[in-house]
């Protein structure tokens, strides 16, 4: 693991968020939102991935759904079940508005998660989750869209190895407009109440 690493791309991201906050101080004023805001910062929802039922999706396939976005892996030993676990409990809090969300989970691990393994994967948490995956490139090309990273460690031998990921969480609008920025430690409260917000707000197409 290189914890230095993914900290400085943590580093990295919130420094953006800084950026975003004092720009926001510009502009008319915003929702009251409780996680990081950062529209206009981060680019709009778009990838050419293969979902968990073998299908070819865009980021268009979502429009119309506020799309929840994080990196990770079935095989991950504690962030990425507790962050799926921490989501489904705040859609649960949500009521009836969590049909208008959708959780993308991007394997940064194709070589073990296919379209079968993830399915089973992120059903298992929540039915609004969606498997995400894709080749090595274009896995790559969406991590650095997003200002995210990951690196593989050797193989252990026996078929097993760990990868060690960004956490950010990453909040779309029904438009595929990047619009709130978060870490798995932001409180279910949080995420509840501007998830809510943000699809009080939509109109979807």
């Amino acid at each position: 693991m290189k914890p230095f690493f993914f900290r400085r791309v943590t580093l990295a991201l919130f420094a953006l968020v800084a950026a975003a906050c004092l720009a926001a101080c510009q502009r008319e004023p915003q929702p009251d939102w409780r996680l990081n805001d950062v529209s206009g910062h981060l680019p709009d929802l778009d990838f050419h991935l293969v979902d968990d039922h073998g299908k070819a999706v865009t980021g268009a396939d979502y429009k119309g759904k506020v799309a929840v976005l994080y990196f990770g892996y079935t095989h991950c030993p504690d962030v990425c079940p507790l962050t799926l676990t921490h989501l489904h409990v705040v859609l649960d809090r949500m009521g009836p508005a969590a049909d208008k969300v959708r959780i993308l989970f991007v394997s940064v691990d194709p070589k073990r998660d296919t379209p079968a393994v993830m399915h089973d994967y992120v059903t298992a948490f929540d039915k609004r989750a969606v498997g995400l995956s894709g080749t090595d490139g274009e896995l790559e090309t969406l991590a650095k869209r997003y200002r995210s990273a990951f690196t593989r460690e050797p193989d252990r031998g026996d078929g097993q190895y760990d990868v060690s990921h960004s956490s950010a969480i990453y909040v779309f609008d029904a438009q595929g407009k990047a619009r709130l920025l978060a870490t798995p430690s932001a409180s279910q409260d949080d995420i509840v109440h501007d998830l809510a917000l943000l699809t009080s707000l939509e109109k979807t197409p």
